[in-house]
């Protein structure tokens, strides 16, 4: 390479395994400086999704995480998710990423969901005379319209309906994880030209495995066939799911059912189990990151649903799928989407029978 590229990745979500989620883009950086090009990410010191906040004391504070440049952005935390604390974190993002130092990119790409950094980028790619690509995790604002019941007149529908247009217009590229949202994309402004689908994936080469905790490998049953999920127990998960499942084959003893990780979930569907008096089914503690190869290499096939959306008619791109795919378990995929990756794959099955609420 006859001059070193410089990319900037805005997402004031983005951690690192020493933070929490989410962790595309640190793979993602890593996968590109190995290729020789220098990688800044510049995140938010507060996200609902970090495990371990970091340290940032100033407006903005440079760390290195394993040979990744980080620029941390000083900003408010909130209580929710939900909440105009979430907004009052997004806007002072974008408000301060204006003031950021010490970079010269050749590459600024933004990634949603907030699309308040789009214009500040716009300004800096035409500054350093860089290419502006805009990358689309979940469509905003029409992800809140549809799963969140607001009205396209909403004031902030309307607020975030310009920053998408303005970014669909004015980036040089549109990457994408959802394969089916192009259409989408060009009805609010983008030439279809500036269109690439970039799914998630894995760190293969890094893969690191830890072995699991005897009080976690003493809850799976050594006798039994054994279908599982690892990940987050949250709504969207749609665990009822597993359940109804669980139901229907709880005469079948050998068959044992577990569910590995934490969410707002966990405790309803644990005291449904109960009140249903199922035995065929183990709720699990999460574990590290790391773990999770070594308990997928324990059971006998990974299950995974999704809430019936009309939004996923776009597509998915879950990211436990490639853990189960690296971990060679058969998949039993529970989702309705406009894609499937394994049937594309041809690693599991697909049980569009399951997609009523248990």
């Amino acid at each position: 390479m006859s001059q070193l590229k410089h990319i900037t990745i805005i997402n004031q979500y983005i951690g690192s395994p020493y933070h929490g989620m989410e962790y595309r883009h640190y793979y993602l950086a890593k996968s590109l400086i190995k290729k020789g090009y220098k990688v800044t990410l510049v995140s938010g010191s507060y996200s609902h999704l970090f495990s371990t906040v970091p340290k940032v004391e100033k407006k903005f504070t440079k760390e290195e995480i394993d040979g990744i440049e980080y620029i941390w952005i000083k900003v408010p935390s909130y209580k929710s998710s939900k909440s105009l604390g979430r907004i009052w974190n997004m806007i002072s993002f974008a408000w301060n990423l204006r003031f950021v130092q010490g970079i010269a990119p050749s590459h600024i790409l933004v990634s949603s969901p907030s699309l308040f950094p789009a214009k500040v980028a716009k300004k800096l790619s035409k500054k350093f005379h860089a290419k502006f690509l805009f990358e689309v995790r979940d469509i905003w604002p029409l992800t809140l319209v549809e799963l969140s019941g607001l009205s396209h007149a909403h004031p902030f529908i309307q607020v975030m309906q310009h920053y998408e247009r303005f970014a669909y217009k004015n980036a040089d590229k549109v990457i994408s994880l959802l394969p089916n949202a192009e259409d989408h994309f060009v009805s609010q402004g983008m030439t279809p030209d500036k269109f690439t689908y970039l799914p998630n994936g894995i760190d293969i080469e890094n893969k690191k495995k830890m072995q699991l905790s005897d009080v976690i490998v003493k809850q799976i049953p050594k006798d039994k066939f054994i279908i599982a999920y690892a990940g987050t127990v949250g709504i969207a998960n749609n665990l009822d799911y597993m359940i109804k499942v669980a139901i229907e084959l709880k005469a079948y003893q050998d068959i044992h059912f577990m569910i590995l990780g934490q969410g707002g979930e966990k405790q309803r569907l644990q005291e449904k189990v109960k009140a249903l008096g199922l035995n065929n089914v183990t709720f699990l503690e999460p574990v590290k990151k790391e773990m999770v190869k070594s308990f997928l290499d324990k059971i006998d096939v990974a299950f995974i649903s999704l809430l019936r959306e009309k939004l996923f008619r776009f597509g998915v791109s879950p990211n436990k799928v490639f853990d189960y795919m690296y971990a060679k378990k058969p998949i039993i995929w529970a989702i309705e989407a406009g894609n499937n990756l394994v049937e594309e794959a041809q690693c599991g099955r697909v049980y569009h029978w399951m997609m009523s609420r248990a």
